[in-house]
């Protein structure tokens, strides 16, 4: 048999392939199962191994010269299909677009605008940090003891390695040690919001591995609890857009502020929903835990660099999520980094619904 003549006339019969379909049939008829290259690779079983190794080269030097012949068709015929095509599917750019340009801005941005709107007209400025910290500044300059179950790592997320200084290195559990690093850049007094991304090792429909937190601190002289009271209720009122909203103050402990409170916030159930509003203890109505405060630990208030003789002051901590799902009404936690264009195409907001306390925070909802 004249193998090269054979090859010869597959690869004639392959370049003169019209088509994708029409290789494909000529690939099964060379090397497909019942092919007549694969017919011809059976038969080196039965030859003497003389015959093997004149044959046996032939027929191989066959099926790579019908596979690449093959291949080279098949990329030629591919691009003149993508040349047509692109000829074809002309856009002109002058047009008006076919579809509105869809996206939105996500409820946790929008609420972190309305935070910085309402508290920059109560005289505070937004203040930021690292979301790698260390040890230090997560947990020891706010008076967290080395035994507290905060450490633990079921619930911090620790990096291997240290710092220069020898400090263990962690996901920021909480954007506290913003406090201390801004009191011991700026001193006091000090008025400032802290919001950004804090890391904790949890996960269900109302909690996330990651979740987004904003911090109070107010640092002065003559601070005492009646201030932080006012300054929570001024603000839950402007964010909830409620002049009915009445807060009260449980006595806790957070290892930071000493006193330490809980903030309640009273609601009522309409129609088997929460909203908040009006005294807790009516009838029909209830209070709802919402953040954590208090005076500033002296402790604290030292590792900032300051004196606490001198020095008093508030903080406060809330879950900037959990206000966006009490104010505009979501149910999972998890949705709000799904990523879903639908849950976002619902839920979020125009570019143009910036937050001004004139027009209303929440007046593009």
């Amino acid at each position: 048999m004249d193998y090269a003549a054979t090859a010869q006339e597959a690869q004639a019969r392959i370049a003169a392939a019209p088509d994708l379909d029409a290789l494909e049939k000529l690939r099964v008829e060379f090397l497909g199962k019942q092919g007549s290259v694969s017919a011809l690779l059976k038969t080196l079983g039965a030859l003497s191994p003389e015959e093997r190794q004149t044959v046996g080269p032939q027929i191989h030097a066959l099926r790579e010269g019908v596979t690449e012949a093959l291949a080279i068709r098949k990329a030629a015929l591919e691009q003149a299909e993508l040349d047509a095509r692109l000829a074809a599917e002309q856009v002109d750019l002058t047009l008006p677009a076919a579809q509105t340009p869809r996206g939105s801005i996500h409820p946790v941005s929008q609420v972190l605008d309305e935070l910085a709107e309402i508290f920059a007209d109560l005289g505070f400025s937004v203040a930021t940090g690292p979301e790698i910290e260390d040890d230090w500044h997560n947990f020891t300059a706010l008076n967290i003891p080395e035994s507290h179950p905060a450490r633990a790592m079921h619930d911090t997320f620790y990096f291997p390695d240290v710092d220069a200084e020898g400090r263990k290195m962690l996901l920021r559990t909480h954007t506290s040690p913003v406090q201390i690093r801004a009191m011991l850049q700026q001193g006091a007094p000090i008025r400032i919001i802290a919001p950004g991304r804090v890391y904790r090792s949890d996960s269900d429909a109302t909690h996330t591995p990651m979740f987004h937190q904003v911090e109070g601190l107010v640092i002065d002289k003559g601070i005492t609890l009646g201030h932080l009271k006012w300054t929570l209720e001024t603000f839950l009122k402007a964010f909830f857009e409620r002049e009915d909203i009445v807060l009260r103050l449980r006595p806790s402990y957070f290892p930071f502020t000493e006193p330490s409170v809980e903030v309640d916030v009273g609601f009522a159930l309409v129609n088997g929903k929460r909203v908040l509003g009006g005294s807790g203890d009516a009838p029909g109505h209830g209070w709802m835990e919402l953040l954590g405060s208090g005076m500033v630990g002296r402790k604290v208030i030292a590792a900032g660099g300051l004196d606490p003789d001198e020095w008093q002051g508030f903080a406060f901590g809330v879950g900037v999520d959990r206000l966006a799902m009490l104010k505009y009404g979501m149910d999972d936690l998890r949705a709000f980094f799904d990523g879903d264009a639908r849950w976002l195409g619902h839920y979020g907001f125009s570019a143009f619904d910036v937050p001004t306390l004139s027009a209303g925070v929440g007046a593009g909802a």
